[in-house]
């Protein structure tokens, strides 16, 4: 059974409403293939940057359960485990494995899962099986015309879509996901990526939708200009301070979000232990990949 908002809430950072928490979690870098394509989105290999898409390597399952034994001897406040990329987490089955593996040596560990949600209803029942405790969905809108311009592509069943059929195809599919599994049980976090220019009046509507489908707690993401949006701007406090205030008036709304990388260590904000905890990288930028 799934660990109840209360508890997440007291001991996962991403979670703690308020204040930050100085409670730790860890990135499992196990998914490498992604199926969607957006526009701000670069995934990369380095050791330098501090921001979503990014690892130093690509670790197996049975890899990654040994880089929590390693973490938690590290970093006594870990609580948290977490699968975040730096590709999708459903695009392969990595990451449902290494969740059933940590389900059972690590089971006081809270389970994070990250996806866009295009195979989300699909993959439903083998998140709940594998004991996810939080599922963070990124929507970036839930009007097909708005997504249209953030993603610029879709590969699904074996097919490729672009515009707005894409973009219908992964609301619908995000929101059906989002009711499922919320009820039941799992607590679901959705992502926004704010880009002033094309979804800033759009963000409340899709607070109030994600909410009517089962969301618990909405996190603002402000945009980093780069790939095809490096000609974006990155929205400014007034901006973000609007945002969540509208927001606040169908869910609750997460503030202190860090950006993390798809293989950090530790409390947020403070020490990293991914270079300690991840030894012995193999780089493995090839196995990026869209379908």
């Amino acid at each position: 059974m799934a660990k109840t908002f209360d508890e997440i809430s007291k001991n996962h950072p991403c979670f703690a409403l308020g204040q930050k928490s100085n409670k730790g979690r860890i990135h499992l870098p196990v998914s490498p293939g992604c199926n969607i394509g957006c526009r701000f989105c670069h995934r990369d290999f380095n050791d330098e940057q501090v921001r979503p898409g990014v690892a130093s390597c690509i670790i197996s399952p049975d890899e990654a359960i040994e880089a929590i034994r390693r973490a938690v001897k590290l970093s006594p406040d870990l609580t948290v485990v977490g699968v975040a990329g730096p590709g999708d987490t459903l695009a392969t089955d990595f990451a449902l494995e290494t969740f059933r593996k940590v389900r059972d040596e690590f089971p006081s560990m809270i389970k994070c899962m990250s996806t866009n949600g295009l195979l989300l209803p699909q993959k439903a029942d083998q998140i709940i099986d594998a004991g996810i405790d939080t599922l963070t969905v990124t929507v970036n809108a839930v009007d097909p015309e708005i997504q249209a311009k953030i993603n610029e592509f879709i590969v699904y069943e074996g097919k490729r879509y672009e515009g707005v059929e894409a973009a219908q195809i992964l609301i619908q599919n995000q929101l059906a996901g989002i009711k499922k599994v919320s009820a039941a049980g799992v607590t679901v976090k959705v992502n926004t990526v704010f880009v002033p220019e094309i979804n800033r009046e759009h963000i409340p509507l899709v607070a109030k939708t994600v909410a009517e489908h089962g969301a618990t707690i909405y996190n603002i993401i402000p945009l980093i200009p780069q790939h095809q949006f490096d000609w974006c701007s990155v929205p400014s406090c007034k901006d973000l301070s609007w945002a969540r205030g509208e927001c606040e008036k169908y869910i609750k709304v997460f503030r202190h979000c860090q950006r993390c990388r798809a293989d950090a260590v530790g409390v947020p904000g403070g020490q990293d232990f991914s270079k300690e905890v991840y030894i012995k990288p193999v780089r493995l930028a090839d196995t990026f990949s869209h379908g």
